[in-house]
């Protein structure tokens, strides 16, 4: 019901010229002619200038091949008047060429500037100038359930949807990710992966990430988006645009992909030549402990497996692995290091 009844409001509210964001947020404010509030007097092809194509291909030999495949494309957003372009990070892992299309269909060549696991977000540059309007970053600390948001992909005008935020709660993910208050949407819009969440004052929030059946906490589940939270990019944006990752020192990775089940966590997968398969780990083993303390979560997992100090550290692992219990030593790295990288970067 909410799923019809946003739709039809979106296809009320959002017209071929019209510049979606206004006329959602302000709709007496001259949206054919204006952007978004906070840019008073841009107007609507700046507006959109700042959303274009990513479109990757792998190296040949990318160990992400697997899960991601070689050819990735999304939307990218540029955040400063250079030209840097924000995206969501696995677009560009292991990318061998990178192309910016602009709105105007121009196709640019490009390369990446910085990738961070942590948050998941990615930068990448054109190599040659490129005109366009930044879109400022807002503050998504601020957004809460039942707020107003617009998600607009490289597709401008015509694909720019409105949502509402259904939840803010952590993303966990099975392959050693997780999100703090992480942002869902509902409805879902398709064409996700980087599409810019747009707030009411016209600032970015957020960056989309995945497509999800529960963006609801509780009953009943909404389909819907989930978009990292640009909050997590502003305070590493310096560090990233200046030395390609954060400061400081790595979490550990062991390239584990491990399920819940039944207060279980079970693993469904390692990465191949990571860390954990050359420990001995195998689809089907279940993980009981970090050294002496129990996990039945994934949440736990990464807590105990983050605790144990900097990537390089040794991670204590007991395992059931058919009928039988074992204890295992992981030497962890950072995952930036397990990733085939383009010498040219």
């Amino acid at each position: 019901m909410l799923a019809g009844w946003v739709n039809d409001r979106c296809r009320r509210l959002i017209g071929g010229a019209v510049v979606a964001a206004c006329c959602v947020f302000a709709p007496s404010a001259g949206a054919a002619d204006q952007a978004p509030d906070a840019a008073p007097g841009i107007g609507a092809e700046k507006f959109f200038s700042a959303l274009v194509k990513v479109h990757t291909r792998a190296l040949p030999d990318a160990r992400s091949a697997d899960t991601l495949g070689t050819d990735r494309e999304g939307t990218g957003i540029v955040i400063d008047d250079k030209g840097l372009i924000l995206t969501i990070g696995y677009l560009i892992v292991e990318a061998d060429q990178v192309d910016i299309v602009d709105d105007h269909g121009h196709t640019l060549p490009g390369q990446v500037v910085a990738y961070d696991h942590s948050s998941g977000l990615g930068l990448v540059r054109p190599l040659v100038p490129f005109k366009a309007s930044p879109i400022p970053l807002g503050d998504s600390d601020k957004l809460a359930e039942t707020d107003p948001v617009l998600i607009v992909n490289d597709g401008g005008r015509e694909q720019a949807t409105l949502a509402y935020v259904v939840s803010r709660r952590p993303f966990i993910g099975s392959w050693e990710y997780l999100v703090d208050q992480a942002i869902y949407t509902s409805p879902p819009t398709l064409n996700w992966s980087g599409a810019a969440l747009i707030g009411k004052d016209g600032k970015l929030l957020g960056v989309g990430s995945l497509i999800l059946r529960d963006a609801t906490d509780a009953d009943p589940h909404l389909p819907g988006n989930m978009f990292v939270p640009i909050d997590l990019l502003k305070p590493i944006l310096p560090e990233l645009i200046r030395t390609g990752h954060r400061s400081g020192p790595a979490r550990p990775w062991l390239g584990v992909v491990a399920d819940e089940v039944q207060g279980r966590l079970i693993v469904t997968r390692v990465s191949p030549e990571g860390p954990a398969e050359q420990a001995g780990l195998k689809a089907g083993d279940i993980i009981l402990a970090v050294g002496n303390e129990a996990v039945r979560s994934q949440a736990e997992f990464y807590r105990l497996l983050w605790g144990r100090g900097a990537a390089g550290s040794d991670i204590p692992l007991r395992l059931l692995q058919g009928v039988d219990v074992h204890d295992i030593n992981v030497h962890s790295i950072d995952r930036i290091d397990y990733f085939r990288q383009k010498t040219s970067y």
